[in-house]
């Protein structure tokens, strides 16, 4: 539970750097396509979104409803960048991006605008473990 308040701290303070001011927290967000983050550049995180099923609704039903929204023109934006992109079965898709910290309200404005109806969604900020992972593992014998 701990890890569970740090994680939320974190997005919170993201989040807040993230928008400038409160007046400005849900203006549009800017329609220039902005350059391709690179892979390690220290100012990008990794945002995994579950897009969950709305399990009332028939997939074809949902489709058609994040088409008719634009989902599909809008997500992902431009200057971000899908790391994986998963069908979960019985959730629905779980897709993590590479994004610019400065471009996380564009993020979340997109899907609001595009993707809710047809999905219920979370989101998790995440890191990239794996490195230090294997580290553990090659210093404890595995």
């Amino acid at each position: 539970m701990p890890k569970l308040v740090i994680l939320c701290a974190v997005a919170s303070v993201i989040a807040a750097l993230a928008a400038p001011t409160l007046a400005s927290a849900q203006t549009q967000p800017p329609t220039q396509p902005q350059p391709q983050p690179q892979a390690n550049r220290d100012d990008t995180i990794l945002l995994t979104i579950f897009f969950r099923h709305d399990q009332s609704k028939p997939l074809s039903k949902i489709n058609q409803e994040l088409a008719d929204q634009g989902f599909y023109k809008a997500f992902p934006p431009p200057g971000t960048e899908v790391v994986s992109w998963y069908v979960m079965m019985g959730i629905g898709q779980v897709v993590t991006l590479r994004v610019p910290a400065s471009r996380l309200r564009e993020v979340n404005r997109v899907i609001e605008d595009t993707a809710w109806g047809g999905y219920r969604t979370e989101f998790y900020p995440t890191y990239d473990y794996r490195a230090l992972a294997e580290q553990a593992r090659a210093r404890n014998g595995k």
